[in-house]
């Protein structure tokens, strides 16, 4: 008999140890600024990445990197639980069109483009046909410089990710979506429909960017060195721009880009006419109107 101070062997069960959870297998499309970005992020938050790029150096450049396991290929895409795509809006439908057969019945699929009407659409009506789950995303924020080469991981810290899921969306695969996003360090996740995004949009992105690139335009801007300081730099900040997607993205959105454009002349014919009639209280009074409206504005903006 075993002396009682010897250990005792422990009970039998039945039962095996839980395995531990699988990581989450995401694809993504697209390896530039946006989505080499996401990859980044998610990659190190520890979610087994399958990526692609039409550029095959950037590809195997993000494969030596360790940012994604392999690439993505129409072989394993149906192991993707979640696939984010970081490509323009016309290539997106028509990525969505063509890799719908082989995309899981169970997987959610989110854009990053920055126009949602012309994306949600289509896509959703392909992925009512399919099965699986597409919602729209478009992550606010970005730099100057394009391409994998100046992703970061940290690149939407803090930043405004907005979404347009369908009406349908079950919570189980948002929370999945939201999973991977959070990696990202998003800030705020706002939800709305892609007209109200498209609208939107063509005030707070669009137009800043039609101004930026005809300030610099103007006589003298090639002059500025010694003259110019923050509200120079501010203002032609985004015309450094990829006219490619930029017009892409213009044309998809062109009549709430044409009446917010409208708008702003008609704002800035008031000020015209103050200065050519020498009405220095109308002028005034536009520029206190500003200052109040841009209070009002950050104001509401820190709620």
């Amino acid at each position: 008999m075993p002396n009682e101070s010897s250990p005792r062997s422990p009970a039998p069960t039945d039962t095996l140890p839980a395995s531990p959870p699988r990581p989450l297998t995401v694809g993504m499309v697209g390896l530039g600024l946006i989505g080499g970005s996401l990859a980044r992020a998610a990659s190190r938050a520890g979610f087994r990445l399958l990526g692609c790029d039409l550029n095959e150096t950037v590809e195997l450049k993000a494969r030596l990197l360790g940012i994604i396991e392999e690439p993505l290929t129409n072989e394993n895409l149906p192991e993707c639980d979640v696939i984010l795509l970081g490509i323009y809006p016309n290539a997106t439908v028509q990525w969505v069109r063509e890799n719908a057969p082989r995309i899981r019945p169970d997987a959610v699929v989110m854009d990053t483009c920055g126009v949602k009407g012309s994306v949600c659409a289509p896509c959703w009506e392909c992925a009512g046909q399919y099965g699986f789950t597409f919602v729209g995303g478009h992550p606010m924020d970005g730099a100057a410089k394009i391409g994998f080469d100046h992703s970061t991981d940290k690149m939407f810290k803090k930043a405004s990710m907005i979404l347009c899921p369908p009406r349908d969306l079950e919570i189980e695969k948002m929370k999945r979506l939201k999973d991977v996003l959070d990696s990202a360090g998003f800030g705020r996740y706002v939800i709305t429909t892609p007209e109200h995004h498209d609208r939107m949009i063509a005030l707070t992105s669009q137009l800043p960017h039609v101004v930026s690139s005809a300030f610099i335009k103007l006589p003298r801007a090639q002059e500025h060195r010694g003259y110019s300081a923050g509200s120079f730099r501010d203002m032609t900040r985004v015309a450094y721009l990829n006219e490619v997607m930029w017009t892409e993205l213009f044309s998809l959105n062109r009549e709430n880009l044409l009446e917010t454009l409208s708008c702003y002349i008609e704002e800035l014919k008031k000020y015209e006419d103050a200065l050519r009639s020498g009405d220095d209280d109308a002028l005034c009074a536009l520029l206190r109107d500003g200052r109040i409206q841009k209070e009002n504005a950050d104001r509401e903006g820190r709620k």
